[in-house]
Parts: structure tokens; sequence; C-alpha cells
């Protein structure tokens, strides 16, 4: 599954853009919303520390299991768990120069 100069972590950066904020209808590579992906070869553990626009975002549930499916499927072979955290607290800052064209 590894393919030279690319690791796991890199990986999944990439498919998580596939996961969509359903609200602003941009992905939360690009929101900024993910923190930090950690994988743990030896003990088989993906851990993704991730945030929300805000504590009371609707479809937080939503992004968290589909981050969390999405990584399931293409890793089936490790436990993968999703941290969802507050601090630092999201901004729009965090966003990339294209999730900030398409939201104007």
């Amino acid at each position: 599954m590894d393919t030279p100069g690319s690791t796991n972590e890199d990986k999944i950066y990439q498919l998580l853009k596939g996961v969509i904020d359903p609200e602003l209808m941009v992905n939360i590579i690009d929101l900024g919303l993910v923190y930090e992906i950690l994988c743990d070869e030896e003990k088989k553990l993906i851990t993704v520390s991730m945030t929300l626009t805000s504590p009371g975002c609707p479809m937080g549930d939503v992004i968290q299991e589909d981050a969390l499916q999405l990584v399931k499927k293409n890793y089936d072979h490790y436990e993968v768990k999703i941290n969802l955290v507050w601090e630092p607290a999201w901004s729009p800052d965090f966003m990339s120069e294209e999730a900030k064209k398409q939201l104007g």
C-alpha cells in the first residue's frame, strides 16, 4: 500500500480531503479542521485529531463519522480513533487559500 516517499500520515491526509462539511461544501482538510494525524505501525493505530468550526456545529457528528469510516475503509487492519479537540479554537485563518476562494 505504501509508495516510495509517502507516509501513511500523508496518505490519510489526502484521503480526508474526501470528507466534505455538508454545510459549507468544503473538505475538512481545506477548512483546516484536521490538526494532526498519527499512524502507529507497531500498534496498528491511526489517530486523527480534529476540530469543528464551532462547538455547536450541527453536522459535527456526521463529519466525524465520515472521517472515521473513510479511514477505516482504507486501513481496515488498523484501529482508527477520531479525537475531537477544541484547542486551539478553529479560526477561518486555518483555511487554505482554495477554501477561502470557494467561500468568498
